[in-house]
């Protein structure tokens, strides 16, 4: 039986922490030979493809976890189970509905997207993605309900299900259809282990329905002492809709601020006219194949903390507990920034080292990622802060921040990338820009609706001395390690020897809590050698 209390904060935030990196270190490792075979070319029909792919599924259920978790968990808090598990039938509905409809437009439509992005190769890879977003619609729904029920077990589950079918059928077809003439094939090959893996994770979330589906239609039916509370479905879809319709837009500008870099980018270099078309489909594929790919793989754990945070937060909320909201905001924060900043100092320091280990056939885009590791911190910070503020029930706030931040990428764009010594790189600092931004104005309300003000020496301070100090030491043991073996083993060398470096320093400097520990996905053994 699900528990209405649930786990804790820390143990949900461990298992999705823990699910969610082995998710993203997986699909990163996939991506290595994906890109060796592809070539920066190939890999820039992809992810194009794959962005619009993206775009869609966040226009049509994006929201639905987020919205469906918060609203579930209010309910719970309020001891009305009956209205929590029709919201969730509620819900399924709607995300069936939306899947069919986002689907086939994506599906009809994929011919002129891809002439919109002047990349018509991307269009069969396009359409074979397009029913995967009905599938996807269905997974949302149903790991918004588990996660608004404290049971972080099934979302964690059919993630890591969900991502095995994905990289095991991506590499296959990839390869199976590969063909350096005409790579589009290939592509698509590659694009239909998306929905076999999302099929796959659909499985996974329906069995572990079926097996407490009888608790749950028990303890709803049960549930006779809030009749006068009961909703009907028209209610429930309007409640969906106002909290899910703020975040749609909030995960939309983002989506699209990635549309704006992709339709930007070629054209303010085309401008420049300092760069053929085959040049700048390679740049633009670095961007999104290398930088975007490796910026986001470290804010893996402050995802997981957001959606964990959403329930605990609105639970807070419904009691009226400050201190609570005080406590855990300032915890998600301290860890998210525990693991961004020294992530974002490791990969500035071995940029080009990185590359090349994991891209040794096309090594070209380190300078992007030196310059460009900064976005971590502060897109770490734009996901904890926005799920704090939506567990509050202000989902409309992170949306100021989104969009004032996306537009700011525009003219950042349009000045930076058609010179031609800064190119692409006028993408990176725009990205830079547009996080920051975003931080900042959901920092602001944050402070100004419930006088929390995070912890900034714990959270900041303590974990960016620890990773300058680590960035030195990763520094020097790459310099000598060179010397006297290959890129490889002296990139390696170098991050075992900061990863250890920080961990010390952190430790010197009382940055580690107790309960910061306890949250971390990691073993027990090296939780255990941490305490000691």
């Amino acid at each position: 039986m699900i528990k209405q209390k649930g786990t804790s904060f820390i143990k949900q935030a461990a298992i999705l922490g823990a699910a969610s990196l082995f998710v993203r270190l997986i699909g990163f490792l996939y991506r290595i030979p994906v890109t060796n075979w592809l070539g920066d070319e190939g890999i820039g029909f992809y992810t194009r493809a794959y962005f619009i792919y993206t775009f869609a599924v966040v226009i049509s259920s994006g929201a639905l976890p987020a919205a469906v978790s918060r609203l579930v968990s209010e309910r719970v808090a309020r001891d009305q189970y009956r209205n929590a598990h029709r919201l969730f039938k509620t819900a399924m509905g709607f995300a069936m509905f939306v899947g069919v409809v986002a689907g086939l437009i994506m599906g009809l439509g994929a011919g002129w997207m891809s002439e919109f992005f002047d990349m018509p190769e991307a269009a069969h890879a396009i359409r074979v993605l397009a029913p995967t977003i009905f599938f996807v619609a269905i997974l949302a729904v149903f790991r918004g309900y588990f996660q608004g029920m404290k049971n972080a077990m099934p979302t964690a589950l059919s993630q890591i299900v969900e991502q095995i079918f994905n990289v095991v059928f991506t590499v296959w077809l990839v390869f199976v259809f590969l063909d350096a003439a005409n790579l589009q094939y290939s592509v698509a090959g590659g694009a239909a282990g998306t929905g076999i893996g999302a099929i796959a994770g659909v499985i996974v979330v329906v069995i572990l329905y079926v097996r407490v589906a009888k608790d749950l239609r028990h303890r709803a039916n049960s549930d006779e002492s809030h009749v006068s509370t009961n909703e009907t479905g028209r209610q429930q879809m309007a409640v969906i809709l106002r909290t899910a319709l703020p975040i749609v837009v909030g995960m939309g500008v983002y989506s699209a601020a990635n549309i704006i870099d992709f339709g930007m980018a070629s054209d303010r270099m085309a401008a420049s006219g300092a760069f053929n078309e085959d040049e700048i489909n390679a740049l633009v594929g670095q961007f999104t194949g290398k930088f975007l790919l490796l910026t986001t793989l470290p804010v893996a754990l402050s995802m997981a903390l957001s959606a964990a945070v959403i329930p605990e937060i609105t639970t807070s909320q419904v009691k009226m507990d400050m201190g609570a909201i005080r406590r855990k905001t300032n915890m998600a924060l301290r860890l998210s920034m525990m693991l961004s900043i020294p992530a974002a100092v490791g990969l500035g320091v071995l940029a080009d080292p990185i590359i090349a280990l994991l891209f040794p056939a096309h090594p070209g885009g380190g300078w992007l990622l030196m310059y460009g590791a900064a976005s971590i911190i502060f897109l770490a910070m734009v996901q904890i802060l926005t799920g704090v503020l939506q567990g509050i029930g202000h989902v409309g706030i992170p949306v100021i921040g989104a969009t004032i931040g996306v537009l700011s990428k525009i003219p950042v764009n349009y000045f930076l990338i058609a010179i031609p010594e800064i190119n692409i790189l006028g993408a990176v600092i725009s990205t830079i820009v547009c996080y920051m931004i975003a931080a900042a104005i959901n920092l602001f309300f944050l402070r100004k609706i419930t006088g929390i003000l995070p912890d900034f020496v714990g959270a900041f301070v303590k974990p960016l001395i620890s990773a300058t100090g680590m960035g030195v030491v990763v520094f020097v043991f790459y310099y000598f390690s060179a010397m006297i073996m290959s890129n490889r083993m002296a990139t390696l060398v170098a991050l075992g020897a900061g990863f250890i470096a920080y961990l010390i320093l952190l430790h010197l400097i009382k940055g580690f809590r107790p309960e910061d520990i306890n949250a971390l996905p990691l073993p027990d053994k090296i939780k255990q050698w941490m305490r000691r």
